[in-house]
Formats: C-alpha cells, structure tokens, sequence
C-alpha cells in the first residue's frame, strides 16, 4: 500500500482529495498550517492531518512516504497591503525544498500547478509547450516553481506538474472566490448572478472530483522519463466563456437574474465578489483556451467526467439541502484573499504568513517552534 503525503490537506482541493485516495486504499496523511480549518461548509470525513506549517517540513516528517503531492502554497493575491515577494518567494523555496528532499529520499513528488501560467491567448488551445505568460504573483510562483523542478529533475527523480483548469465543484472547505462555485452560490443564496467582469473571458473548468482522479493516476504512474512531466488537466467541452457559465446557471437555477457589478457596484458591498485583478472597465485580460489532448496519452483511458452543467446540478442540489443562506455564503473563511487579510490584519500572522497567535497553538508551529507536526 502506497503511503501518501498531501500537503495543504485542509484546503479547497485537499479536503476532497484526502478522503478520495483513502477510499481507494491508499495509506494517506495529511499536512496543514490551518489557515482554513474552520471554514466549514459540511463535516469532513478525513481526520488524518497533522497541523503543522510545511515551510517547517524535515526530512524527518518525510520518512516511510512514498509519494508527496503538494498542494500547499498561497492561492490568492494580492494579500492586501503585502509585498508578494514575501508572499510567493518562501513559496517557491520552501516547495522546491521539499522536493530536494524528496529527491534523496527517493520520494516521488506530484505537483499541483495551474493553467493560469497561460495567462492570455489568442483562439488557438494551448498545449503544454506552449509560451506561458503568466499575469498574477500567483501564476507567477506556478511557473518559478515548474522551472525549479525542471532542474533538479533526472532518471531517479522524475516529477509530476499538473496543470489544473479552474477548479469547481463542492468541498467540505469550499471555495467561493472560484467562478462556478461563486455564481452558483450566488444563485442559490441569493436568486442573483453578479459578474465582476464582462464575462467575455474564456476559461477552461475542471470539476474537482476529476482533479481527485488525474492526482490518482499521476500517484499510480511509475514516470521516470528524466525531466519534469508537464501535463494539463481538463477537457474541451469545458473551456467556456464566463458569460455562457452565468447562462447554464441560469437554466438550472429558474428565475435567476444576471447582473454586472460595474453597472452597480453596490451589489458587492463587502468586497468579495471584485476580483482586483479584473479592471474597472469590466474587462479581464486573463484569457486562454487550453488542449487536454496530451493527459489522455499518458493517463491511457483518462477523461473527464464532469462539465460544467452536472457539477453545478450537484452543487444547486447540495447548497439546496443545506439550506445556503446569504450570510453563509459571505463567510470569509470561504474567500482566501479575505480569510488572510483578516488573520493578517488581526495580529494572527506575520507578515510572510507565519502564525503569531492562533487557535491551534498547541498544534500548529510558528517560524521560531521549528518543525512540529502532531
């Protein structure tokens, strides 16, 4: 039985991943700072998680595993008045330490990376070689990251980058600052769609539940091809324009109406919904088409299972049966951006992140504890 390490357990993806590896008889563990622990949409049925901070990691915590899949890592910005250099250069540190060590202890390493690092296309669909042009501090340290792994990659360590589409989908730690996950949110709570942008922006989609399974099968996949493994995760029929998205909640939301926050910025009165990256015309630079040709050839038989249509189906029926209210769906621990500027404004974290004062004390260590996962 292979002995699985997934850092960021406590996260969006982490949170669905664990439990759907453990199910499949894998020995799994996961790691956590807890940033995100509490933000609860449902009960989680995973409990192995060792709360620690993974910039913190040794070799020591790294012993008996067999693979890592690592997830952790910032995945907003900006964090209000920080400087990202102090946000996403740890990041890459810290990452392609735990790689390093992963490398002599013959610890095979899966990375999640994001197709974000396309940034802005024309129509074409573009493949794994093409020309990233990352537009964010974000897709940024994804690209800094994969040119690290490249270096250090050879016949006796050979990892795994997988590119992600736009994750949606439910999870016990769900994510509404997504745009599927928003706006069907959105539409449940409140019988609104509210786009911060035109909508005209193309993005590929990948139902989480499929992300679960393309880390499956890079964990099952005995890769030692001697360079990093590059691959995009998704499928065709869900690259999408966000307008034509807000429209196929509409169907399966009845009586849903769309709005268009620069007609009325009151709609978003506690800021979650503005995306700070899109411009206050309206419109959004980040845009790309992605091919998912090449994941069927090295997955053989890997395909997606969910479009858009069934994960937001499964999602209206879930947020339904909980009875999504308003004021749930606001949370801040459901938003990254925000849940870090408020630990952040509040005294909890440093300004690199590092707890200060938190709830898990007694778990969770702080830059000077040193390593502590328990």
């Amino acid at each position: 039985m292979k002995k699985i390490l997934v850092t960021g357990s406590l996260g969006y993806i982490g949170s669905v991943l664990t439990d759907y590896l453990n199910e499949r008889g894998f020995d799994v563990i996961g790691y956590d700072t807890g940033f995100f622990k509490d933000a609860l949409l449902y009960p989680p049925l995973f409990k192995k998680t060792s709360f620690c901070d993974v910039r913190m990691i040794t070799e020591k915590e790294l012993e008996n595993i067999d693979v890592v899949v690592h997830l952790a890592g910032i995945s907003n910005d900006p964090v209000g008045k920080l400087d990202a250099t102090l946000i996403y250069d740890p990041t890459r540190v810290f990452s392609l330490g735990i790689a390093k060590m992963c490398k002599k202890l013959g610890v095979r390493f899966v990375f999640a990376s994001s197709c974000s690092v396309y940034g802005i296309g024309g129509n074409e669909k573009l493949t794994e070689s093409a020309a990233t042009n990352p537009q964010t501090f974000y897709s940024l340290n994804k690209q800094q990251i994969e040119e690290d792994l490249h270096t250090i990659s050879d016949k006796e360590f050979s990892p795994i980058a997988l590119r992600f589409a736009t994750v949606f989908g439910s999870s016990p730690r769900v994510r509404f600052d997504v745009v599927i996950n928003m706006l069907t949110g959105m539409a449940v709570a409140d019988g609104v769609i509210v786009l911060n942008s035109d909508g005209e922006a193309w993005r590929p989609n990948l139902h989480i539940m499929d992300v679960c399974e393309s880390i499956k099968r890079a964990v099952e996949l005995d890769y030692r091809g001697g360079e990093l493994l590059v691959l995009n995760v998704g499928s065709d029929e869900n690259n999408l324009k966000i307008i034509d998205i807000a429209r196929t909640i509409q169907r399966v939301v009845p009586g849903c109406e769309l709005k268009f926050l620069s007609e009325n910025p009151n709609l978003d009165k506690e800021g979650l919904i503005r995306d700070r990256k899109v411009k206050q015309a309206g419109g959004d630079t980040r845009t790309y088409q992605v091919s998912f040709e090449k994941i069927g050839k090295v997955f053989p038989g890997f395909r997606c299972k969910w479009n858009v249509e069934r994960g937001v189906k499964e999602m209206v029926e879930r947020f339904t049966a909980l009875s999504l209210k308003h004021e749930t769906f606001k949370r801040k621990g459901f938003y990254r951006l925000q849940q870090l500027e408020y630990l952040h404004g509040n005294g909890y974290l440093s300004d690199d992140l590092f707890w200060l004062k938190n709830p898990h004390s007694s778990l969770i260590s702080s830059k000077t504890e040193g390593s502590h996962c328990e």
